[in-house]
């Protein structure tokens, strides 16, 4: 990079927050007048639902931003455009006469080729792209087996990424002692008055209603400082969906307005103090990492199989194929939990992490569709989607992603409701035609006692709750038929 520019625009994406910010922070240093920008892209946007909780998540973290920006340095503040981003960044960095757009790294396939046309458009102006890691601790080629290749098993990937990792890796970017650099906003958009970021009207969008997850870096270090009180039993309760067990960061961390290097220095830290649950949870961030840098690595992944034999299987198509993935997106399956799941899903944008594997091995096992359906779908719904883990985590459970189970190993949904709802208290929260019945009965309730439904003001199955779509034994037999084609796992 170069000593000292003139000026320069930062171009900010999955990044949200203005501190320990790496692009933000090579720009300050690297130019004497730095302006900020963000563009909501409309080749991503118009492929989106018009009511979108995740653009409203957005646009209300683009307005703290601003406002932090603002913060920093007097009269500064975010310039926000909505179009195509390989358009308007090039055509910003023209009116404002950069010499160099500083941004920080994107591996999405679809994302590394905007970024290809927007350095092509930038070079012919004249102007520099200079982009930075930022979204993970390690990426690309930084984690390689012993002969130089990509790890394609989490374990021994991880092992390297624990031996690797020092603390110049989770050191912050210092942008305050830089932020004098900040440049005030162009006249003809700080004429726009307060807040500059446009409403969700303005882009074409609808309010969805409150958030479950507050925006913002406010509400990433809200959320922080509630789950470090609890880490130290991270292992213990993250795999319970009625207890307060995980972090609830993963949207934060998708939209950058956490850094991952605070995350991860402070999981290491408290892990070499002896903390289990911090140990399980850095180990949650490492899988992160792991499945970032297949996706740079193997972006086939992105339609088609990680491993490519398991593209041969021939998944349940026709009427009920279609009948049965309704049912599994609306939460009527007759399995409780795997119902309340779907439900929590279309209801917050969220899913517990241990139910997204219920319910994608049900669809996958129990239901024969096609994982990528899943896929898409939780693309659609999740607040928190982000490709590389959703790609990753639905190839894991279909045993068609890198170190994933095998695939004769089906889960139970029954048991894995008995086991991790055993009350049924997430169950009555999300499928509550059922509450009244006794613990016992309300996992599989198509097995209660006549006694139990009468008393459990008189549910009848199949009418008030619906019988199973598929019974589970059969259901995993075809599964193992299905899948002999690969006989692989």
């Amino acid at each position: 990079m170069p000593d000292t520019l003139a000026s320069a625009l930062v171009w900010f994406r999955r990044d949200l927050r203005d501190h320990d910010h790496a692009a933000l922070f090579h720009a300050l240093k690297g130019a004497r007048k730095v302006w900020c920008a963000f563009v909501f892209d409309s080749d991503i946007l118009d492929a989106l639902p018009r009511t979108d909780r995740r653009v409203a998540f957005i646009r209300e973290s683009l307005v703290e931003l601003d406002a932090g920006l603002a913060r920093l340095a007097t009269d500064a503040g975010l310039i926000v455009r909505h179009g195509r981003a390989e358009v308007e960044v090039p055509k910003l960095a023209a009116e404002l006469g950069v010499q160099a757009v500083y941004a920080n790294h994107d591996d999405e396939p679809a994302a590394l080729q905007r970024d290809a046309t927007v350095r092509g458009h930038l070079s012919n102006l004249g102007v520099a792209l200079y982009t930075s890691k930022d979204h993970v601790i390690f990426e690309r080629n930084e984690v390689l087996t012993g002969n130089d290749s990509p790890y394609g098993v989490f374990t021994p990937y991880k092992n390297a990424w624990l031996k690797k990792l020092d603390p110049f890796y989770v050191k912050p970017y210092p942008v305050a002692p830089y932020a004098a650099r900040l440049a005030a906003l162009p006249a003809k958009v700080a004429a726009v008055g307060a807040p500059h970021v446009p409403s969700l009207g303005e882009i074409g969008f609808e309010d969805p209603g409150p958030l479950k997850v507050s925006p913002g870096m406010s509400g990433a270090a809200a959320l922080l400082d509630d789950f470090l009180d609890r880490i130290d039993r991270y292992d213990e309760t993250r795999d319970f969906p009625s207890v307060k067990g995980p972090s609830y960061l993963s949207t934060h961390l998708r939209f950058g307005t956490v850094s991952i290097r605070q995350l991860a220095g402070l999981a290491w830290e408290r892990a070499q103090a002896g903390s289990a649950g911090a140990q399980v949870w850095l180990s949650e961030l490492i899988w992160r990492d792991f499945y970032h840098q297949i996706l740079f690595h193997h972006p086939h992944v992105v339609g088609h199989a990680y491993k490519r034999d398991y593209d041969k299987i021939k998944w349940a198509k026709g009427k009920e194929a279609d009948a049965h993935f309704e049912a599994w997106c609306g939460g009527r399956t007759g399995y409780p939990l795997v119902d309340a799941a779907m439900r929590q899903l279309n209801q917050t944008g969220y899913m517990h992490n241990r139910l997204r594997m219920v319910v994608a091995s049900f669809l996958i096992k129990d239901l024969g569709i096609d994982w990528r359906r899943g896929e898409a779908y939780f693309a659609e719904k999740l607040l928190d989607f982000d490709l590389a883990a959703n790609n990753g985590g639905w190839q894991w459970a279909a045993s068609s992603g890198c170190d994933a189970q095998p695939y004769f190993r089906i889960f139970n949904p029954i048991n894995q409701s008995e086991k991790f709802d055993a009350t049924g208290k997430f169950i009555r929260r999300y499928v509550p035609e059922i509450a009244s019945l006794p613990d016992k009965a309300i996992h599989a309730p198509w097995q209660a006692r006549p006694a139990d439904l009468a008393a459990a003001d008189d549910v009848v199955i199949g009418r008030d709750y619906p019988q199973p779509i598929v019974q589970h034994d059969v259901a995993r037999a075809e599964t193992l038929a299905r899948y002999a084609v690969v006989k692989t796992g």
